[in-house]
């Protein structure tokens, strides 16, 4: 059995997986900083959660409880958000690894400090307990450098001012799932679209990244339920002169995007039940991005075989789908409408010169598969 991590900043999600990378159970302890809530098993019961690490001893007990004890399990595998330039693939936990990890923290503040939190505590309780983890940064370790600098002086890009790009497992499972529901090889030029409260675009060539839309943080790139996505940094710059720093961050993570174009509304579920003036514009205004960011990426590609959606707007919003597939259509990309409709997987029409999928996120069952690897043992 191999148990997945995912540790945020107010919560722990983990997730079980047998040798054959199956799920057999998953859970939550939310509203870790007071009285929160275990959602395990089947199981919602209030906890007083006052830390991540008391948080995480709750999950484990609630495992043994279901008949998963510490013990039953190969590895604990971890989502990390952030490597840097040093940590490009998945990796055994060592005090190398871990003290890596900790040096990234300034470039994940709201991330890497709970990961790593969680990968010290099962330390603590498991010591003999392989660890691994997959990074959400790795997977872009392979654009070219072009890509991946921003115009500054080097000693700028020396205190890790650069790109990075973000939603890396995601990305790395739609690559190893996608041929199994086609029956196909992956195709050489794939453009995979990763939508949902985030959201981005990566260009992968021949199985690896060469582009993607997000940078130095999750901010750049789409529209987004809270971000901002592109803006010009003059404009930041005056947003954080007059009204404050802090208040300019709150306004560019959590205040913009769908929900500022909106009024409020971030989730698509809901703009599109909305129907006002402002949610067909915001949600305009996300298709338009994702189109015209694609046209970016397809171009460092050198064309376009393949298109895949995932995330939960990616594989549930088809009216979203259509009008990305039409904004791509002078590729000679014809959708099948009833398809979009039923939920695919395939979206394209007989006959379109540019295949269409939906992918399923499975990033938990990715990190498992990675855990799986470093053992020796790949299912």
């Amino acid at each position: 059995m191999i148990l997945v991590v995912n540790a945020g900043s107010s919560s722990i999600k983990v997730a079980v997986f047998d040798g054959g990378l199956a799920g057999r159970l998953s859970g939550i302890a939310d509203g870790i900083g007071g009285t929160g809530r275990l959602k395990i098993g089947g199981h919602d019961t209030a906890q007083d959660l006052p830390d991540h690490a008391s948080a995480l001893k709750s999950i484990l007990q609630a495992l043994d409880d279901n008949g998963f004890p510490l013990s039953s399990f190969r590895a604990a595998a971890h989502r990390v958000v952030h490597g840097g330039t040093g940590i490009t693939e998945p990796v055994r936990i060592t005090p190398d690894t871990t003290a890596a990890i900790d040096r990234c923290a300034a470039l994940a503040p709201l991330h890497n400090p709970h990961n790593l939190a969680a990968i010290e505590t099962l330390a603590r309780l498991a010591p003999d307990l392989p660890q691994t983890a997959s990074f959400d940064t790795a997977f872009h370790a392979t654009n070219p450098e072009v890509a991946l600098r921003y115009a500054l002086p080097p000693g700028i890009e020396a205190r890790g001012i650069r790109r990075y790009g973000f939603h890396g497992i995601s990305y790395a499972s739609v690559v190893r799932t996608l041929p199994g529901i086609t029956g196909t090889p992956l195709p050489a030029r794939l453009l995979a679209f990763h939508l949902g409260n985030g959201a981005s675009v990566c260009a992968i060539r021949d199985g690896r990244s060469v582009a993607t839309t997000m940078g130095y943080s999750p901010l750049g790139g789409l529209t987004m339920g809270t971000r901002t996505g592109e803006i010009d940094g003059n404009a930041v710059l005056r947003l954080a002169e007059e009204d404050g720093i802090a208040a300019t961050h709150d306004l560019l993570n959590k205040n913009s995007g769908l929900r500022g174009l909106s009024g409020g509304l971030s989730d698509m579920r809901a703009l599109m039940q909305a129907d006002t003036t402002e949610a067909r514009f915001a949600i305009g205004h996300f298709c338009y991005w994702a189109v015209r960011h694609a046209g970016s990426l397809i171009a460092a590609m050198e064309g376009l075989d393949a298109v895949a959606f995932t995330g939960g707007i990616g594989e549930n919003a088809a009216p979203v789908r259509a009008r990305i597939m039409d904004g791509l259509g002078w590729l000679g990309l014809r959708a099948d409408a009833a398809a979009n409709a039923g939920g695919g997987p395939r979206l394209h029409a007989q006959g379109s010169a540019i295949a269409a999928w939906i992918v399923p996120a499975r990033e938990e069952r990715m990190i498992a598969a990675d855990a799986l690897a470093l053992l020796g043992t790949p299912a």
